[in-house]
């Protein structure tokens, strides 16, 4: 008669949900609360037009929206069309922006996706998500806020505290910035879908900060689900 092992197996490691924690309902109350607290949310890149619009989201790219602000305060004003920043240079351009971080990378992509916009597109900020990609320096969260404040699209740009929401909050939890906007994309309310980005995002900037949420201010505090919360 052969004993039964005796050998201890590790139990497997526990799965993270990748689910969202919070009911249809709980995410109507959750939104509404945004809504009621700030009705038009806006985007704090300065800018006047199309295309000043997409040099400031391609700039702020690891760095502070008020470094970009400051940054760009004089060359949107020399500058404020393909045409004018082609005619101004990379070495000029690089020289206005340089209080950002890769300002001199930032420079050339500035430059050339200037030179694309004349050369493809006439001078115009296309409305397709694969043309705003395929210019120089735009990745998918800055064509999704083109898209969003420029055109009334309702897209969803996963900066880096969206992507910290969707996780701690387990709102949308993912692994990457693409698996976050697309659960957010099924799970917001279709009205409102085109502001939801704008308040994530300065939630996350301003309240749920990442080394220390401040709950005493949080208006969701009560339907927060995070393992986080400060009571």
């Amino acid at each position: 008669m052969t004993s039964r092992s005796t050998q201890k197996v590790k139990a497997a490691p526990a799965r993270r949900s990748n689910k969202s924690r919070y009911s249809k309902a709980e995410i109507k109350q959750l939104f509404d609360r945004f809504y009621e607290n700030n009705p038009e949310p806006k985007g704090e890149l300065d800018h006047t037009n199309d295309f000043t619009l997409l040099v400031a989201v391609v700039l702020s790219a690891q760095a502070t929206d008020a470094g970009v602000n400051k940054a760009t305060k004089n060359l949107f004003i020399i500058a404020d069309s393909p045409e004018k920043m082609v005619a101004l240079g990379e070495d000029r351009i690089r020289e206005e922006i340089r209080t950002i971080g890769l300002y001199r990378n930032k420079a050339k992509n500035v430059y050339a996706l200037s030179k694309k916009l004349i050369e493809k597109h006439s001078g115009e900020v296309p409305q397709t998500r694969e043309a705003l990609e395929a210019l120089p320096g735009v990745g998918r969260k800055t064509a999704n806020v083109v898209l969003n404040i420029a055109f009334g699209q309702p897209t969803i740009a996963v900066d880096t505290h969206l992507f910290r929401i969707g996780n701690r909050l387990v709102l949308a939890p993912g692994k990457t910035p693409l698996e976050v906007e697309r659960k957010l994309e099924k799970l917001i309310p279709r009205e409102y879908i085109m502001q939801a980005h704008h308040w994530l995002i300065l939630h996350g900037r301003y309240i749920c900060k990442a080394r220390k949420p401040e709950c005493a201010k949080c208006i969701i505090f009560d339907l927060c689900k995070s393992k986080e919360k400060i009571v």
